[in-house]
């Protein structure tokens, strides 16, 4: 019997990133090499203790075994809301601007359904998180990028984008503080994002996911803070960096009332929503766990200064990044920068994440992730230092 053909979606897509370098390092593993991973946002740090206490309580009810509501527990959304109140001073009503999300990855990737008909235009940053693009292209838009620069501070240039294609544009992808860059943008950009979005009737997905990852002393904004946001846009956020809940999968939408509800409903459809017991893990975090960020925060600036330190010791210049747990780093040379990540791996045991895999205005870069323990961080810098040939360019450039 032939094969079934595949849709030309998954075929027209790339290989993920992430999937790939876990090949790479599968098979260096079961060579007997030590691999330091640099490479994926997964923190090393467990989940505070109260929050994995509440999970074990809720999930011993009954109750909480039988399907969850599709939009989340109204008290999940609740505590959601009083949490943008004490961080944001932004008031939401829970019932309508709120909903649950199992993970942020699957709100961003699934609310392109709700807005986009074939041929309409997805706009997003780049480099950038791999799903925005790949979400617009699953909903059958047209995926445009608007490149990331160095020398602006790597915020999008808004009055660069064509009339024609800001006329065919439904959604737009921003994403402060930004994966993978770690750039972070101030009232001022929002203020333009706002006024670009309400000229070309175009919804605003704001990706906060970093949003209380911070150094020295910055306080990264909402999105929703700003005048007028809450017409033209929504904000997703995940508890996965801001409580150590990766593996958990629960997230939020909030904003818009009508974007908001079109996800859910567009969820209605998907998915029989998110386990109550993490719902109510989710309620404890957000509720009675306000130091948590704080402390993540303190652990990722003392290990921030130490990668970018050793970095410049082996002749890098990498961006000092004011918030997220990304480091952000020019290959020497400017070179190719899956080449440059492929030969450190080989050569030193270190997986660091090349700036393409997050878009072709990521070449030239590559991204070092602080989820490791600071000896491990210290043995990796190490490694790279002895790498002569690799920091040279000599390994890395395009042919």
């Amino acid at each position: 019997m032939e094969e079934i053909p595949l849709a030309k979606r998954i075929l027209d897509l790339p290989p993920y990133l992430f999937a790939e370098i876990d090949r790479a390092k599968a098979s260096l593993r079961a060579e007997g090499k030590d691999i330091i991973d640099l490479g994926v946002g997964d923190p090393d740090l467990p989940t505070p203790e109260p929050i994995v206490r509440a999970l074990a309580r809720a999930a011993a009810e009954p109750a909480n075994h039988r399907y969850p509501s599709y939009e989340g527990l109204l008290p999940f959304r609740e505590a959601v809301a009083r949490w943008y109140r004490r961080r944001f001073g932004v008031d939401l009503d829970p019932v309508t601007e709120v909903v649950s999300l199992i993970g942020s990855k699957e709100g961003i990737a699934h609310l392109p359904l709700a807005f986009l008909d074939p041929g309409d235009v997805g706009l997003y940053t780049d480099p950038g998180y791999p799903v925005y693009r790949v979400a617009i292209l699953f909903a059958g838009g047209v995926p445009v990028s608007l490149p990331l620069r160095e020398e602006v501070g790597f915020l999008p240039d808004l009055d660069a984008v064509p009339e024609e294609t800001a006329r065919r544009a439904k959604i737009l992808y921003v994403n402060y503080p930004n994966n993978p860059t770690a750039a972070t943008a101030e009232k001022t950009f929002f203020e333009r994002v706002v006024a670009f979005a309400r000229r070309y009737r175009v919804l605003v997905c704001h990706d906060a996911a970093y949003s209380e990852i911070a150094f020295d002393g910055y306080r990264p904004s909402s999105f929703l803070e700003t005048e007028g946001a809450r017409e033209v846009g929504i904000e997703f956020h995940s508890l996965s960096k801001t409580f150590n809940m990766t593996g958990w999968r629960i997230g939020f939408c909030v904003g818009n009332e009508r974007a908001v509800g079109a996800l859910g409903k567009v969820k209605t459809n998907i998915d029989s929503g998110l386990f109550q017991a993490i719902q109510y893990a989710g309620i404890e975090a957000l509720e009675r766990n306000g130091k948590v960020p704080e402390e993540l925060s303190r652990i990722y600036q003392e290990r921030r200064d130490l990668v970018v330190n050793g970095l410049r010791a082996c002749g890098l210049d990498p961006f000092v990044p004011k918030a997220t747990f990304y480091v952000w780093c020019p290959v020497p040379g400017k070179g190719d920068s899956r080449s440059f990540a492929r030969s450190l791996l080989l050569n030193t045991g270190v997986v660091v994440t090349p700036g393409v895999g997050f878009g072709e205005h990521g070449e030239g870069y590559f991204r070092v992730s602080l989820t490791a323990a600071k000896d491990r961080l210290e043995e990796a810098l190490y490694r790279i230092r002895k790498a002569e040939e690799v920091l040279s360019g000599a390994s890395c450039r395009v042919p």
